[in-house]
């Protein structure tokens, strides 16, 4: 049965809940991976493994453990594309698709937009996390968890 993987030190707290929900409901293996320690609900199904401090640490060990058919939750394009690479599904916390189709001009947009920022433009950031960005979230989750649990 394929696994569920989150990179969760980004990860807002309302979508943390619904994976902890959505996990639990389909007993499907959900890992919460991150630097610090987190207020999860732990269960048979729902684990927090806590990394070392530094640079992609928690990424490392998702791309490590992930496996082909897999759901990896994450903001983080080059682990998320890592993740394709190694045939997992890939959603962003917002309930956005990541797949080989797209990946590539994403990543490229984040350097561009890096470039932008190293040469002292101001490039605003993301804007907060809202109820329809939750929505979104909740309703491309439950078709990928349903996917992967079957």
């Amino acid at each position: 049965m394929a696994a569920i993987w989150i990179d969760a030190d980004a990860c807002p707290r309302a979508i943390r809940e619904i994976i902890v929900k959505g996990a639990t409901r389909t007993h499907t293996a959900a890992t919460f991976v991150a630097n610090h320690a987190l207020p999860i609900q732990r269960s048979v199904t729902v684990s927090v493994l806590c990394v070392p401090q530094g640079a992609d640490a928690a990424d490392r060990l998702i791309v490590e453990r992930a496996n082909a058919g897999d759901l990896v939750i994450t903001a983080d394009l080059p682990l998320a594309h890592d993740a394709i690479e190694k045939g997992a599904l890939v959603i962003t916390p917002r309930g956005e698709p990541l797949d080989r189709d797209n990946i590539k001009a994403r990543l490229g947009m984040r350097d561009f937009f890096e470039t932008l920022r190293a040469s002292g433009e101001h490039t605003g950031g993301q804007k907060t996390l809202g109820e329809r960005d939750i929505r979104d979230f909740a309703n491309a989750f439950d078709r990928l968890l349903t996917r992967i649990s079957r």
